[in-house]
This record gives structure tokens, sequence and C-alpha cells, in this order.
């Protein structure tokens, strides 16, 4: 599943395409994704201006005045700015026909990700108690440490809460951890303030980085202009169990941390 770098990545080559241009009209090939698409991108979309394209945890958001478009791209899902009269291929589901004879496709094989509707002022109830995002200046090692106090959690877990930070996923979180030299086996309540303080750097600059590049390669992931992002190989520790310690030399350990697999160097993270 795309995580937040993609995500960003996917927002910032939408946004100069979308930002000013108006919806003409919403067609949607099948009523649902992975769940039900309201019936107000139908009804309130069309003839609204959109006034920015947001990104909240792995979400996007399109913003009218009449409320936003609410996306996640799941485990397959791909947007893409293209000319009105380009053939339909399969699994693209829904068309927003800008005013530009352009449209906004998204094409989703799995049907994982959604299309939903958040009405102006409110929060839709899949973005509510979701944590700081953790490149704002309210994510930082102390606001980790004083949350971790007392948690028995290993603070690779601790740090892909949902709750705690948003967007720190299974791939960021080990290569953070990695980088920080802290085990993601660790209890979060037993990591010092002046660690945590390593690891808000971390996960800020490896995302930093991520973005930049475009996101790490996923199977299914492709950037809004159709080129892959950045391989796999230049990641330090997820995917890479069993091979040398980038630093040591050692063998990666591999296990599995709340049924997902986490790789870690037992000699360079404590």
């Amino acid at each position: 599943m795309p995580e937040l770098p993609e995500v960003e990545t996917t927002r910032r080559g939408l946004a100069p395409h979308l930002e000013g241009r108006h919806v003409v009209t919403a067609i949607l090939r099948r009523p649902d994704l992975r769940w039900p698409i309201p019936a107000d991108i139908e009804t309130l979309l069309p003839g609204q201006r959109i006034d920015a394209v947001r990104r909240r945890a792995k979400y996007l958001l399109i913003d009218t005045q009449a409320g936003s478009a609410l996306l996640h791209l799941g485990m397959s899902g791909s947007l893409r700015v293209l000319p009105a009269d380009t053939p339909v291929r399969d699994h693209d589901h829904v068309d927003l026909l800008l005013d530009d004879d352009r449209v906004l496709r998204f094409n989703d094989p799995r049907r994982f990700g959604c299309l939903l509707w958040q009405a102006p002022g409110e929060t839709h109830e899949l973005l509510q108690g979701l944590g700081p995002e953790p490149l704002s200046d309210e994510f930082d090692g102390d606001y980790l440490f004083e949350l971790s106090r007392g948690r028995r959690a290993p603070v690779k877990t601790f740090l892909m809460d949902q709750r705690v930070v948003v967007g720190v996923g299974n791939i960021y979180a080990a290569e953070a951890l990695f980088a920080a030299g802290v085990s993601p086996l660790r209890a979060a309540g037993k990591v010092s303030r002046e660690r945590y303080g390593e690891l808000a750097g971390s996960i800020k600059t490896i995302l930093g980085y991520a973005i930049q590049r475009g996101g790490t390669t996923l199977r299914d992931f492709i950037s809004p202009d159709g080129a892959p992002g950045y391989f796999e190989q230049e990641l330090a520790a997820y995917g890479r169990g069993g091979e040398p310690c980038p630093r040591c030399g050692r063998p990666l350990k591999q296990a599995s941390i709340g049924q997902r697999t986490t790789v870690w160097c037992g000699h360079c993270q404590r």
C-alpha cells in the first residue's frame, strides 16, 4: 500500500493541474470502490472550482466551497490528469471532467481505494482522531517521549499507530529506526527523550528525502507523470532480512512485529 511519500508525490503532481480549474461533471462507472461512492460526488462537485489539493495522512482531499472529495489510493489505485478523449481502460472507475478538456481519472484494479465526501466545516470520520503530520513542527522528540510513557508495546508498533503520528508505515518506520540506531523491539516507554529526538529527526529526514525522490517503488505505485518512483535498493533495512548490515556487515535480523515484517540490525540497533 502506498505510504505517505507516495501520496504526497501524487498530491504535488496533481495540484498544478487541478487547482483553479472547475469540475464540469463527475462520471462514475461503478457505484462503489471499497465503500459506496456518495451521491454528493455527482450532485455537489460539478460546477465547483478546485481551491486546493491537500493531503491528510494517506488521504487526498480536493477542496471546493461545496465540500471536499476525499480519496485513498488503496493498494493499487492511481490518479492521472489526461485529455478528455483518452480511451477508457479496464478499472478506470471515475472521471472528473475539468473545464480545460482534461479529466482526473481514478484507476483502481483491486478497488481497495475510496472516493468519499467531506462537508464544509466537518472532519470525515476517517480523519478523526489522527495524530500530527510527521513533517509538522508539532511532531518532535519531546512529543514522542511524553506520549510514550508507560507504553509497553514495541517502539515500531508505537510509531505505526496513526493516533500517535500519521503516515509512518512499515517501510519508513523500519528505515527511521535503523537510522536512529533504535531497536524496533524496545518498549516504547523505555526509549529516552534524547533517542526519541534522534528518531523524530530520522523520520523527518527519511520521509523528506523519499518525497523528494518521488516515493519508493511499490508493486502497484506509479507517479502521476507515469514514471515510477525510485527503487527499493536505496533502503537500508526494509526488505533486506539476512543481508549484510550497511554499517557493521552483520546479517540483518527479520521477524514479525504486530503482524508486519520487521528488519533490523541486532548490533547497531539497541
